[in-house]
């Protein structure tokens, strides 16, 4: 077993001996947040985590910044409150965010007509990624829309999840491994689509993975690149960027990612066959790099807690007028927000956001907007625990870890999630 593997598989027991205390650093917030770390270390324990991060904002400002446990096991190091996480999934509303910050351009597509959130993604994307006709002709009626709700018709349970394992494309297409987003959006023009368009809710990654490319096509430039120049840098955010694969490609502020097991190599061929090699599952077990647009950014709790309270007073919003902000928290027509009788969701996906209006608002046309609803995305791979909460009272929340499961298998956002909100709940006087 290779030094890595035997790192993320089996270096757990030693932190977790006894009753040791875990460390912690601060950067704002040293004292007035004891319900924070009661709740945070009580959930770090139950779960065997080594390490974790957390940010709170109160109306904008950034009121606590701390890391807990351990970036790196082997060697001691702590984590700080300028740590980087995988986020994963939390990636979806910077997508969603950055394609609206986009759409105030008035981009044209191929046609040139003026994109909306209406337009066919088929007159959007180019080159290879549209050659020919699709497999399945109900790709034409696929809009950005459809994209941004997760109503494209893509269900992951009914077929598969083309951007993470076991499915590989590349061995399918015959390339080296890993597939990029370009073959994985040819190999997907030639499948069917799960259901129509429009027709029903089923959260896909493969439909961010999309948006991503829609943004390279309209805008000229990477998709990294457009993030951090229109989203990141007006937020003041520096330091997030798409992360690494292997630990060659690992940052300086990175922290280690741990997880019991590993799994067959993205990067070999052929795929899961006789003799491939194994990987720690958060390096090689999953290729991060081609899941950017969905799920592979890097981020501090701080960045990421920056980036969510932004969109709290449109007025000063640098990145997106009150139009976009509107549209980007509505509730979406349909099986996507509405039960079969018209019944409002109690909770609903917008644009790259989950959307929890308050009680008293259902069917309120505002009842999506800041201050009538609390905001919400998770993410988790092997190795990554990562949540972004905006509340309705002005509250923003971020808490990362480097274990994405427990020990028994499950997931760990749902339990620090209600912590959290008790541990908000319980601060008597906010700074």
């Amino acid at each position: 077993m290779s030094v890595l593997l035997a790192l993320v598989m089996g270096a757990m027991d030693p932190v977790w001996a006894g009753n040791a205390a875990i460390p912690s650093l601060s950067r704002a917030g040293a004292s007035g947040f004891e319900s924070f770390d009661h709740e945070v270390i009580a959930w770090m324990r139950r779960h065997q985590v080594p390490g974790a991060a957390i940010a709170v904002a109160r109306n904008g400002r950034i009121v606590l910044a701390r890391g807990y446990g351990y970036a790196d096991i082997q060697s001691g190091r702590v984590v700080e409150p300028s740590s980087l996480f995988r986020i994963a999934s939390v990636s979806k509303p910077i997508t969603a965010v950055a394609l609206l910050r986009l759409l105030e351009s008035k981009p044209v597509d191929r046609n040139g007509e003026v994109v909306t959130l209406d337009s066919p993604i088929m007159s959007i994307l180019d080159g290879a990624l549209s050659e020919g006709e699709p497999l399945d002709p109900r790709w034409r009626q696929l809009t950005l829309r459809h994209l941004l709700h997760h109503t494209g018709g893509w269900d992951r349970d009914e077929s598969f999840d083309p951007m993470l394992p076991p499915f590989s494309i590349a061995e399918r297409l015959g390339t080296v491994p890993p597939a990029g987003p370009e073959e994985v959006i040819r190999y997907m023009l030639g499948q069917p689509l799960d259901f129509a368009p429009g027709a029903r809710y089923a959260y896909s990654n493969f439909g961010y993975c999309l948006l991503g490319r829609i943004i390279e096509s309209l805008s000229g430039a990477s998709y990294e690149r457009f993030v951090r120049d229109e989203v990141l840098e007006p937020l003041g955010i520096r330091g997030m960027r798409i992360g690494a694969t292997l630990t060659d490609g690992r940052r300086s502020r990175e922290v280690t990612y741990y997880h019991d097991g590993a799994a067959p190599s993205v990067f070999d061929l052929p795929y899961g066959g006789n003799g491939c090699e194994w990987a720690p599952a958060p390096y090689g077990g999953f290729a991060l790099e081609p899941m950017d647009a969905h799920g592979g950014w890097l981020a501090s709790a701080s960045d990421l807690v920056r980036f969510g309270a932004a969109f709290d007073d449109a007025e000063k919003c640098p990145v997106l007028s009150e139009e976009s902000i509107r549209a980007m928290f509505a509730r979406p027509d349909g099986a996507a927000g509405y039960e079969a009788d018209g019944t409002p969701l109690d909770a609903y996906y917008a644009f790259g956001w989950m959307v929890r209006p308050r009680s008293d608002r259902l069917g309120d046309p505002d009842e999506g907007l800041p201050g009538m609803a609390n905001h919400w995305h998770a993410g988790r791979l092997a190795g990554t625990t990562s949540l972004l909460v905006r509340r309705h009272d002005g509250l923003t929340w971020a808490i990362l870890a480097n274990r994405g499961y427990g020990p028994d298998g499950g997931p760990l956002d749902d339990d620090i999630d209600g912590a959290l909100h008790r541990a908000a709940d319980a601060v008597r006087m906010w700074p």
